[in-house]
């Protein structure tokens, strides 16, 4: 076969981007999308947001995962359901779950909520209803987009990788023989873990781009694959994403957007699948107005600090900072995770990254009571304070300018205290003599 990869980058390159073969365009014209075809991964989707409890599906409190209970229950509901052969399978244990769990959250029909010191997965009804009025084409699209311009390891507790799912498994397909790909032994496998990552595979196969057989798993190594083949829906599709992706000078425009938007493949894949109509409508991220009550925490140390909705983030950090009786001669950023489940940052006004923060208002962040923020200052001593958002009270008149409501602890000393170390040093050789 030749290099896939190279074929389409090289098509891309050329001012007219070749059409997909008659017998490419007639395969997608005649396939008619339900909950079993190209692939089950709506029927699949549909078992997981069944599987979520109504009150919502407590979830681990840093990366907020499944928990390692309901696991296997979930796997067994599953079309795809795998043998891991492990004492204490966590949620990547699981690809088919991983993956779907990446839908999930990128879709936005997820987002987690605080109960107390619990950690809950919740559906957004509102999202939810205009997801049921999605027919089959339109839901396998919508998750589509979440996989290839939305979801990012970042949602699963890896770390963030700019390279996008479509281009990790397109570098993948390219190694795929025409005769399909077997794998002997678990060694073969290890390098999918990293890339395109063994949940990609699982995605590939729930939405019919290729088949993959499972073998037995030994004892602690986790799903065994013992072949990949490709099916040709998988190359017409990957052919035609990567040219659209190519036209778009490898940068999807929707990504500009504050909010997550779906339909950017729409104009695409309408002639193909002209039952596409509509797509999936996230509820946007307005500003909210409000007295923002954060409780700052460092070392042993708190602070409860309220401040208006209004201010600009800069007037946060220097109530966190005077708070803690810390100069402001230093850079910072402050860190957080908005709903999805993805990181974004608001830096010092002198840091090269933006936004700033004094461009974006404390109403403006994507945060929910309970929510957290890093508050990361001083790149040399990387002081790291946990900010809680513990609550959004109603508008105040009274209070126009951040307010310290509580202190607890005594804060640490910002700077090295030399002449205490250099008694510690003293006494301690006294000591020795």
């Amino acid at each position: 076969m030749q290099d896939l990869f190279s074929q389409l980058y090289s098509q891309v390159l050329t001012p007219e981007i070749p059409p997909l073969t008659e017998e490419y365009q007639q395969l997608l014209q005649q396939l008619a999308i339900d909950e079993n075809s190209p692939g089950t991964i709506l029927r699949d989707f549909q078992t997981l947001l069944d599987f979520l409890h109504p009150n919502g599906t407590e979830v681990s409190g840093i990366h907020n995962l499944f928990p390692l209970k309901s696991l296997p229950e979930l796997n067994s509901r599953l079309s795809h359901p795998i043998e891991t052969n492990l004492k204490r399978p966590q949620q990547k244990s699981y690809p088919y779950i991983n993956g779907l769990y990446l839908l999930l959250r990128a879709s936005g029909l997820s987002q987690v909520k605080h109960l107390g010191k619990k950690q809950t997965l919740v559906l957004d009804e509102t999202v939810l209803q205009t997801w049921t009025k999605l027919n089959s084409t339109e839901r396998y699209f919508t998750l589509l987009e979440a996989w290839m311009i939305w979801g990012n390891e970042e949602i699963l507790g890896e770390r963030y990788d700019p390279t996008g799912n479509l281009f990790k498994c397109l570098n993948f397909w390219a190694k795929i023989p025409d005769k399909g790909l077997k794998i002997a032994k678990y060694t073969d496998q290890n390098e999918f873990s990293y890339y395109p990552g063994i949940h990609n595979i699982a995605l590939l196969d729930l939405f019919g781009f290729l088949s993959a057989q499972s073998g037995k798993p030994e004892v602690g190594k986790g799903w065994r694959i013992t072949r990949l083949q490709r099916l040709p829906f998988g190359d017409a599709m990957l052919r035609l994403l990567f040219a659209i992706y190519g036209k778009k000078g490898f940068v999807w425009e929707s990504q500009s957007n504050a909010n997550v938007v779906f339909g950017e493949l729409q104009t695409h894949f309408k002639p193909f699948f002209p039952e596409w109509e509509n797509n999936l409508v996230l509820t946007s991220s307005e500003f909210t107005e409000g007295i923002y009550v954060f409780k700052v925490s460092l070392a042993k140390a708190w602070r409860r600090i309220a401040i208006p909705a209004k201010l600009e983030l800069d007037w946060l950090s220097n109530s966190i900072l005077d708070a803690f009786d810390f100069d402001s001669d230093h850079l910072y950023e402050f860190r957080y995770k908005d709903r999805f489940g993805r990181s974004g940052q608001v830096s010092h006004p002198y840091c090269e990254e933006s936004p700033s923060t004094t461009e974006v208002r404390v109403g403006e962040l994507p945060l929910q009571p309970g929510d957290r923020m890093i508050f990361l200052f001083d790149f040399g001593d990387n002081w790291e304070f946990d900010v809680q958002l513990e609550e959004i009270q109603p508008p105040n008149a009274k209070i126009k300018k951040p307010k310290i409501l509580k202190k607890y602890g005594e804060a640490p000393s910002q700077y090295w205290n030399e002449e205490d170390d250099w008694e510690e040093e003293d006494d301690w050789n006294d000591e020795d003599e």
